[in-house]
């Protein structure tokens, strides 16, 4: 096993979940399981803790603010509430707009469904992430997250690894070039792979730790 396994190796040995499984996520080809995640991807875009932003999608998800009608059905305050109570609270009232003014959108636009968002896009994935910055709050960054982590199930965009995590893979002295990191990664997902290099990306304690255990 040559260096750069090695590293990968044990970045996947202790990083390798993604984002939506540490939100509680069972991420599915279905209208719930999707729209939690593109709202776990509005919060993480932020420039918060990772954990801030998955203990808010788990708060709005123990209010039942977990499906496009809820959401948009919710009050404004429910929603303050609901992020406030997973520590969102610097980004608490915009956010709480945002997810109401995109709630609402979804469900004009794609009926609450982002598989018909998908469906629009004809498998592009620029136009899939076009189509994803259309929703308030939603940035290229968020976008970016979404696709990392929905790659698991819209199978035909994977390898879907974005800047952030070629950062990752740079911080780690690892190849930029997502073919040959999905390669390196062998039977591991692309959406696991790309979760653990932006871990990496995101924290230098993790890079770190993994070089020296690679050593």
């Amino acid at each position: 096993m040559d260096r750069d396994e090695r590293v990968l190796r044990e970045l996947l040995s202790a990083h390798g979940r993604t984002y939506a499984e540490e939100a509680g996520i069972r991420l599915k080809d279905t209208p719930q399981p999707l729209y939690r995640l593109l709202v776990l991807a509005l919060l993480l875009s932020a420039r918060i803790r990772a954990s801030v932003a998955v203990a808010a999608a788990q708060a709005l998800h123990e209010d039942h603010l977990d499906s496009p009608r809820r959401m948009a059905d919710a009050d404004w305050q429910q929603r303050v509430d609901a992020l406030g109570r997973g520590g969102y609270r610097r980004y608490d009232e915009r956010t709480a707009t945002q997810l109401g003014d995109g709630a609402e959108l979804l469900l004009d636009r794609w009926s609450g469904d982002l598989r018909r968002l998908h469906e629009e896009a004809h498998g592009d994935t620029g136009e899939l992430r076009r189509l994803l910055q259309e929703e308030p709050g939603v940035g290229p960054a968020g976008a970016d997250i979404f696709l990392r982590e929905a790659q698991r199930v819209w199978r035909e965009i994977a390898p879907y690894l974005d800047d952030k995590a070629l950062d990752g893979a740079q911080r780690l002295g690892l190849p930029k070039d997502p073919d040959k990191l999905t390669e390196l990664a062998g039977n591991t997902e692309p959406a696991v792979l790309a979760a653990a290099l932006v871990r990496a990306a995101l924290d230098k304690e993790v890079a770190e730790d993994c070089l020296r255990r690679a050593s």
